[in-house]
């Protein structure tokens, strides 16, 4: 095995990646610093113990000791959380749960039984192990799950009360940017969607999965994914979220005034993504769609996406900001199927998303709507979005082009607001009778389930929300 770089100085030494360039900058491709001939030369010194000590023995193979890609390019303190989430039976649940979710991947690996049959496959990032044993059903030779949690753990004791699969199956405990596997897979299957598709970051470590593991021409399920975009207007979102920021107009807090601080929390609250299921109605244009090929796309091109927006309104009213949904494709030789998280379709643990303009505009059916979204990953797992929307002029003059009004929103997607989907069931259930109570929350709570590690924030919501009805 190659030695790695050792610390994340060394890494940044080898690769120059511009994250953090303005909304109206052009994007801006890593630079080598050194070609891969002369890294290789940097290594040719080394003697064998020398790597020996880089490593250590599995018993399904090496796992490399120095840092990874993966660390280099990750906040300690976020890869720790991350995996400590991942790593409870409870979130695992949460997820599999999720029977849009587990059911579309199970239909999709069954219904394709001839790319799974007496063929090798690699689980990226396997979570529980439920992918593995779904290859496992559909007759694969032998399933290499992979999983660097904690959960790793428990996916061998899950294979294990399975026997009559488990000696196909070998649970791999690491991350894919530092094992090695005794044979190259002819398909990958992974679950590494997050929030609005790209959140924690986990399609970069499918890619580097593919770039590692994978035959040339090998399968990848899902083998495509797409972000979704349309306008939206919401009256109620927007002053709901604008309200927020009341509290810090108070101009005699306990003698304090806190008005110097509205603007920056009015700013704050503007800043979270809204994460909820909303009625495709409130959609000002038909959607438009950003296609990722997870079999092509490089790894340094999910460090930036920059996605261009044109959309055409249907309607006359004021544009609050942007939704956005995403599906993915199992691009199977017998049976294509896609899972979406659209609004309008069964609903998922990933909701939709929606960022909110502080600055709605103005539009009239028929006037074009333009705008760009940018977003920038860091090393918290994440991404920094940029969204600009702008109405041009429509009717006599609109032959002149010009901008007619312009805004602007830059958003955290680590930091989203879960909002309460149909918020209507907190005020029926003051109501109904105190046997029926606990059943209607129940229900919200299944509803309600996060898959990404901010969803503990969502939680707490619902157990406030338990603690007012009581």
């Amino acid at each position: 095995m190659a030695a790695c770089a050792k610390d994340s100085g060394e890494y940044n030494d080898l690769v120059e990646v511009n994250t953090g360039k303005g909304v109206g900058e052009e994007s801006a491709e890593p630079i080598l610093k050194e070609t891969p001939a002369e890294l290789t030369k940097k290594g040719a010194g080394k003697k064998p113990q020398d790597v020996n000590e880089e490593e250590s023995q599995l018993s399904n193979g090496a796992v490399s000791a120095c840092r990874s890609k993966f660390d280099s390019k990750t906040e300690p303190s976020s890869a720790k959380m991350y995996f400590h989430y991942y790593g409870q039976l409870l979130h695992q649940q949460n997820m599999m749960q999720d029977y849009v979710r587990t059911g579309t991947y199970y239909a999709a690996v069954m219904e394709n039984r001839v790319d799974f049959s007496g063929k090798v496959v690699v689980d990226v990032g396997a979570g529980s192990g439920i992918l593995s044993l779904f290859a496992a059903q559909a007759g694969a030779k032998h399933v290499y799950a992979v999983e660097a949690s904690e959960m790793a753990d428990y996916a061998r004791k899950l294979v294990a009360g399975n026997p009559l699969l488990a000696d196909r199956i070998t649970v791999i405990k690491g991350k894919v940017e530092e094992v090695e596997l005794p044979e190259k897979a002819d398909i990958l299957i992974s679950e590494p969607m997050g929030t609005l598709l790209v959140n924690e970051r986990m399609l970069e470590s499918y890619v580097i999965a593919r770039d590692r593991f994978l035959i040339p021409n090998g399968k990848m399920f899902p083998g495509v994914g797409r972000i979704h975009m349309a306008p939206f207007s919401d009256e109620y979102l927007f002053v709901e979220i604008a309200n927020k920021a009341l509290f810090w107009q108070q101009q005699n807090y306990f003698g304090v005034d806190l008005t110097a601080l509205y603007g920056s929390a009015f700013q704050g609250y503007f800043s979270q993504p809204v994460v909820d299921a909303f009625d495709p109605r409130l959609l000002v244009a038909p959607a438009t769609h950003h296609v990722i090929d997870f079999s092509t796309i490089k790894e340094e091109q999910l460090y930036e996406i920059d996605i261009p927006l044109k959309f055409t309104a249907a309607v006359g009213t004021r544009v609050h900001g942007l939704a956005c949904w995403f599906d993915v494709l199992f691009d199977g030789s017998t049976v294509q199927r896609w899972l979406t998280t659209a609004p309008g379709s069964p609903t998922t643990h990933w909701y939709q998303l929606r960022c909110v303009l502080a600055q709605p505009i103005y539009v009239i059916a028929g006037q074009e709507i333009t705008g760009r979204l940018l977003m920038v990953a860091h090393n918290n797992q994440s991404y920094t979005v940029y969204l600009t929307l702008s109405a041009k002029m429509w009717g006599v003059g609109a032959e002149q082009g010009g901008i007619l009004q312009t805004s602007s929103g830059k958003m955290e997607l680590k930091e989203p607001y879960y909002r309460m989907s149909q918020p209507q069931i907190q005020t029926q259930a003051y109501a109904v009778s105190q046997d029926q109570q606990p059943q209607n929350i129940q229900q919200q709570d299944m509803n309600i389930q996060s898959l990404d590690l901010e969803g503990e924030l969502l939680q707490q919501e619902l157990e406030n929300a338990n603690v007012q009805i009581q």
